[in-house]
């Protein structure tokens, strides 16, 4: 199986990193200082259990330098970055080829192959115009769920957290298990990271999307870990009228995730206090990844009547935060104060 990484960011480097030393035939695609120091030193994994302790030669190329045709693209790019190279990624599908979508959020094809009244709806905040409905062969997606804290702390270097619940879960968008899913699972499990094929894939995307839609926000606006906010009372009470809101509408289309909000935040505070994804960012001074975490949630509502009034407070406080950093160009990243 020819595997091509595209957009080998913290989970995409962890994952082609992985591979490589499994043995895997394996590209990295990468732009930047990021491709300059993989292409140099090579990929260094710093965890304690998911580590490596010696750079890792990965196979890495430029957008647009990659020797298709592949067999399994695994896209690392966030959602918002997706529709921008779907038609290239598109291209390098090998005959029967697959692509695993395995983004933060609720995917654009939520409402493909789904035995619902919504069949074939679209989520605008995801897929405003259409471009990745169009663009992707939606026999060639495959459904992803992405446990595993990472960190992009410089390039060619990614600081992994290992907890207890990493995995990599995959399903097909019409539930069935099928050989190519076994087929992935097959050529990830000899790295150590575990593979869950699941006949539900989007109940997981839900289970996770309770902790991502609200988290992320907050941790965002508050500048704080998902740990501090759990731990924090005030926002503590606030993240669980969220959660609920997130599981009425999860509801309103026939998901119940198997959790509670106590449940999630009491989970939240043992987890490592690793910046969220969404903090990163917005330290870092990058788009931030709103539509897919949570107005998504309040797309879905809006479709089935489910009212989400504090997820749009969030959303439009998150929603100015990244247009500062868009517009004006500017990082937020902490600062000591000065003492009196």
């Amino acid at each position: 199986m020819r595997i091509l990484i595209y957009g080998a960011g913290a989970v995409g480097g962890f994952l082609g990193g992985i591979l490589t030393t499994a043995g895997a035939d394996v590209t990295l695609v990468a732009r930047g200082a990021h491709y300059d120091a993989m292409a140099g030193r090579g990929l260094i994994l710093e965890g304690k259990t998911s580590g490596r302790p010696d750079p890792i030669r990965v196979k890495v190329c430029r957008p647009g330098e990659e020797k298709p045709p592949y067999d399994f693209i695994v896209v690392g790019l966030k959602s918002h970055q997706i529709a921008g190279a779907a038609a290239h990624m598109a291209s390098l599908l090998a005959k029967d080829g697959m692509i695993l979508l395995g983004q933060n959020g609720l995917p654009y094809w939520y409402f493909e192959k789904l035995d619902s009244p919504l069949r074939g709806s679209r989520l605008t905040s995801v897929d405003p115009d259409g471009t990745l409905a169009r663009t992707i062969p939606i026999d060639a997606v495959i459904g992803g769920v992405i446990n595993k804290p990472c960190d992009l702390v410089e390039p060619g270097r990614i600081r992994l957290a290992d907890q207890a619940s990493d995995r990599l879960a995959i399903g097909e968008l019409d539930n069935r298990i099928t050989p190519r899913l076994k087929e992935i699972a097959f050529v990830i499990e000899p790295t150590g990271w575990p593979v869950l094929i699941t006949d539900n894939i989007r109940l997981l995307k839900w289970r996770k999307q309770l902790s991502n839609a609200v988290l992320n926000p907050l941790a965002a606006v508050t500048q704080a870990s998902h740990r501090q906010i759990a731990e924090f009372p005030a926002t503590r009470r606030f993240a669980k009228v969220m959660m609920e809101e997130v599981l009425a509408v999860a509801a309103s289309v026939g998901v119940t995730p198997d959790t509670t909000p106590d449940q999630m935040l009491d989970d939240v505070v043992k987890r490592v206090g690793i910046p969220s994804s969404t903090l990163q960012d917005v330290r870092a001074g990058r788009t931030l990844e709103l539509d897919a975490l949570t107005n998504s949630v309040i797309d879905v509502g809006r479709l089935t009547g489910v009212p989400t009034p504090n997820l749009e407070i969030v959303s439009a406080c998150a929603g100015l935060l990244n247009q500062r950093i868009t517009d004006d160009g500017v990082a937020f990243a902490p600062a000591a104060a000065k003492k009196a």
